[in-house]
């Protein structure tokens, strides 16, 4: 069965999405941007491989724990705040290695 669509696996109708295979310990830089967002501090979360689905839920599961907004931007999340000592609790208990 198919997560995105309910049906058989061979029946989906989703698109396919030609994005890089998840590593199996994946390394994410975080960094903290103020220049060109009108003095707002937004988090951004690089480094992470391109693959559109995995960014969705990730970002997602981010902002609900933060409690914050944010967005995926090409292949990196940005979160809105400074929110560095959070993520790193969160990304290492995924088993992610984290730099930044």
């Amino acid at each position: 069965m198919c997560a995105g669509c309910g049906r058989l696996a061979v029946q989906c109708k989703c698109p396919q999405d030609t994005a890089e295979p998840l590593p199996t310990r994946p390394v994410v830089r975080l960094r903290v941007e103020r220049k060109g967002r009108g003095g707002k501090t937004v988090t951004v979360l690089d480094g992470l491989p391109a693959n559109s689905l995995l960014l969705r839920d990730l970002a997602g599961e981010l902002k609900r724990a933060c409690g914050t907004g944010g967005a995926v931007v090409g292949a990196a999340v940005e979160l809105q705040g400074d929110q560095r000592e959070r993520l790193r609790t969160l990304l290492a208990a995924r088993g992610w290695g984290v730099r930044g």
